[in-house]
């Protein structure tokens, strides 16, 4: 028998698996701010089950002001009986801790948001036998929706629901679950505010570069090898933001990652043979972590950045951002006044869309 739903849950597991990148998590952060604006007394808990234990979202994760709390639990794969999947020693390890976490917060209301596998499934049972909370999960696959106690339906129902192209923005792939409980996303954008961490960088980088001049966030990222379709030319790049600063005179503040050092060293090297001029530049590559990196942001006029986490982040932040991808990827793209995607673009193109964001005054970002 189907336990009711909570008329006003007071503690909400929220379960997630699938990709630990900082965008991929950021983009269920519409879905948390939907559930908080319905049950703003509400706490919201994410157990996210991760191939990638360590991985650096989950600092900035725990902090996110939507989540009460957030737990990552390393999930090993493997071989079993000729199948891959999660076997029966990492299960052993596993469910205890989903019980421990499940008894500490004592939910009311677990939803599984992964619409595949059988993983979460059995998470959002076990911790169900812990706590009594009833379950809304996604019926994606035949016979997956008799698991939970409220399902609703697959992706492409889902979208075709709502009127929504295939595939899928992948911010409404949390929503598939939420519809079961009469919630809808009505145009919610991602959410992430600055850290502590991230303010302080911010007002060290203002002290260095003391004055009204904007500053302009530069991400090319895309550092490994797999992502290196993704990432900008950086000749191109000197060459229209040189202009740009010509134009509009402002500071460039290069972010990356550790790994991405040398992209932004070849960006400079472009950029000083064209321009002459290095001096207004900043580069924080591999000096951020994600949590501090939300303060870099946050004191931009302008984000710009290829298909990658900081993206995705600034878009999270409300501040003004460019995404420059190389070819299409539609289930990436956000659609708010303050981002403009641009794919393929010319470096005409991309400079006549960064003078149009600062041509706007500055109002601070949102978060």
């Amino acid at each position: 028998m189907s336990r009711p739903l909570p008329a006003a849950p007071r503690r909400i597991l929220l379960i997630k698996s699938h990709s630990a990148g900082i965008g991929d998590i950021l983009r269920s952060s519409a879905a948390w701010a939907v559930l908080k604006e319905r049950w703003p007394e509400a706490e919201l808990h994410l157990l996210f089950l991760t191939r990638w234990p360590g991985y650096p979202s989950e600092e900035l994760i725990r902090e996110h002001h939507l989540l009460s709390s957030a737990h990552f639990l390393p999930m090993a794969e493997g071989r079993f009986l000729g199948m891959r999947g999660v076997g029966p020693a990492s299960w052993r390890r596993l469910l205890p801790q989903v019980g421990e976490i499940t008894a500490r917060i004592r939910p009311d209301l677990i939803i599984d948001h992964e619409p595949h596998g059988l993983e979460t499934t059995l998470v959002a049972r076990w911790a169900k036998r812990h706590s009594g909370a009833p379950t809304v999960g996604v019926a994606e696959v035949p016979g997956r929706g008799l698991l939970y106690d409220h399902a609703a339906p697959g992706l492409r129902r889902y979208a075709a629901r709502q009127g929504l192209d295939w595939p899928m923005d992948y911010t409404e792939r949390d929503f598939a679950a939420l519809a079961a409980l009469g919630l809808a996303r009505n145009g919610q954008a991602i959410r992430l505010r600055e850290t502590a961490g991230g303010r302080a960088l911010r007002q060290e980088i203002a002290r260095q570069w003391p004055g009204e001049r904007p500053v302009v966030g530069l991400n090319i990222g895309c550092g490994t090898a797999d992502a290196a379709a993704k990432r900008p030319d950086p000749a191109t790049l000197a060459q229209w933001l040189g202009r740009l600063a010509q134009s509009h005179p402002h500071r460039l503040l290069l972010t990356g990652a550790p790994f991405e050092a040398s992209v932004n060293a070849a960006f400079m090297d472009s950029y000083r043979r064209l321009w002459g001029n290095g001096t207004d530049i900043i580069d924080l590559a591999g000096k951020t972590t994600l949590s501090t990196l939300t303060g870099a942001i946050a004191g931009c006029r302008l984000f710009i950045s290829s298909d990658s986490g900081p993206y995705h982040m600034a878009v999270a932040m409300g501040v003004p951002t460019l995404a420059l991808f190389n070819f299409p990827n539609s289930v990436h793209y956000h659609h708010h006044a303050w981002t403009r995607i641009l794919v393929a673009g010319s470096p005409e193109a991309a400079y006549d869309a960064a003078v149009s964001f600062l041509n706007i005054p500055s109002s601070g970002a949102a978060s």
